[in-house]
């Protein structure tokens, strides 16, 4: 089966207008990309304006839309007004918000300083929450008919996880977010859903988390019922679906797309995965033995 094939039609997204936080590099640049191919117009940002440059002369020359780069550091507020007038001034509306500008990294909680775990809370909720608020305030000003908001969180958002607790309570507000505002703001249709991707792998954020020789002791596909990662298209055609009018009636929904790993590891007796098949015909021989007596 073809992982990397495309689900939508080649207008899914025309005459759209979505701007994509952290849409410079990895699942945002993939996202990106195939709204772009899909017809949308696309304004990506980041604090690095050099890499998005770059990356949406990319887009555009592949595509052949509309990828404008917008540099904002979404922890602030004042940036991300600023940044939503350049989208409007560029474009004249703005349809969809996608907030994929996250932070991460893998560190026992004890040996994180205070400012190590505010910057991760600021990227990942306060920035979401920044973006959002901006967003939502000006579509219900100009009372806009349809207007969608894709958070990216993760399964640990309602699992937890150790080793990446400043990530996983970001998350969380994220995810509450989501499904508070999907209730409260449906009246100025505006739709809030969210994505929760498994393993994705991005050059970048990987050898971040695992650097060195950590992501060949760590195999991922180990993890995951379906023994492989996701195709970065995979994910993409998701959301191009949350984000598309063909989801119209989906409304505070979070989506798992990861192959099965959060279930794997939440059941008492998925470990019994590693019984050898021998073992299983001792087992099954052992139980029929006594019940016949």
């Amino acid at each position: 089966m073809d992982f990397s094939a495309k689900m939508l039609r080649d207008d899914a997204l025309k005459g759209k207008t979505i701007v994509v936080t952290g849409g410079g590099s990895g699942l945002g640049k993939a996202m990106t990309k195939y709204f772009l191919e899909l017809g949308a117009n696309v304004a990506i940002t980041s604090r690095d304006l050099d890499k998005l440059q770059k990356t949406a002369e990319e887009l555009t020359t592949e595509t052949g839309g509309t990828c404008l780069a917008l540099q904002c550091d979404v922890r602030h507020y004042d940036q991300v007004e600023s940044m939503l007038a350049e989208v409007l001034k560029a474009f004249g509306k703005v349809d969809v918000l996608l907030n994929n500008a996250a932070g991460n990294f893998i560190s026992p909680t004890e040996r994180l300083s205070a400012n190590a775990f505010d910057t991760i809370i600021d990227i990942v909720l306060k920035g979401s929450k920044n973006c959002t608020l901006a967003f939502g305030k000006h579509w219900i000003d100009k009372k806009q008919e349809s207007s969608v908001v894709l958070n990216i969180v993760t399964t640990y958002a309602w699992t937890g996880s150790g080793y990446v607790v400043p990530s996983a309570t970001a998350k969380a507000g994220v995810l509450a977010m989501t499904r508070s505002l999907a209730v409260e703001w449906a009246k100025y249709g505006i739709r809030m859903n969210a994505i929760a991707p498994g393993p994705f792998p991005t050059k970048g954020a990987w050898e971040r988390l695992l650097p060195g020789d950590l992501a060949s002791k760590f195999d991922m596909t180990k993890k995951v019922p379906l023994r492989r990662v996701g195709n970065h298209q995979e994910l993409a055609n998701l959301a191009a679906y949350l984000v598309s009018d063909f989801s119209g009636y989906i409304n505070g929904e979070v989506v798992t797309i990861d192959g099965g790993e959060w279930l794997q590891g939440a059941g008492e007796f998925n470990m019994l995965e590693q019984i050898p098949q021998e073992m299983w015909d001792m087992l099954e021989a052992m139980i029929k033995n006594k019940g016949s007596k």
